[in-house]
């Protein structure tokens, strides 16, 4: 089992950037991706960023509507992992879970980011 807890999320004004924490725990030596979803109102889940958990390996992954605007980084260590989010759009505006894969899928319980002037 692993458990995430996601903090960070507000209100924003266009433009503007937050950013994302995601504390993992449990059985974390078994993570190999961690990574951030979200889900706009009346629309599906979406990959916005990926990044390998492992300790030999850095690897970050974005959606292209996130590209430069979004830095998806870990502290291992920490178990945390983080989502910085720039030049935020209002189409942004979601409510962002953290992904942990071992082979099973374990989410979070989101946090809501609104992007509204």
């Amino acid at each position: 089992q692993v458990q995430l807890v996601e903090s960070g999320g507000g209100l924003v004004q266009p433009g503007g950037s937050l950013r994302l924490s995601c504390a993992a725990s449990g059985r974390i030596f078994r993570i190999g991706v961690m990574g951030w979803y979200r889900q706009a109102p009346g629309k599906g889940r979406e990959l916005v960023a990926t990044i390998s958990f492992g300790a030999n390996t850095n690897l970050a992954n974005y959606a292209d509507s996130v590209k430069g605007r979004f830095t998806i980084s870990r502290e291992n260590d920490k178990n945390m992992v983080y989502l910085q989010m720039n030049s935020l759009k209002p189409e942004d505006t979601a409510v962002y879970y953290c992904n942990a894969f071992t082979g099973i899928s374990y989410w979070g319980k989101g946090t809501l980011v609104t992007v509204s002037s």
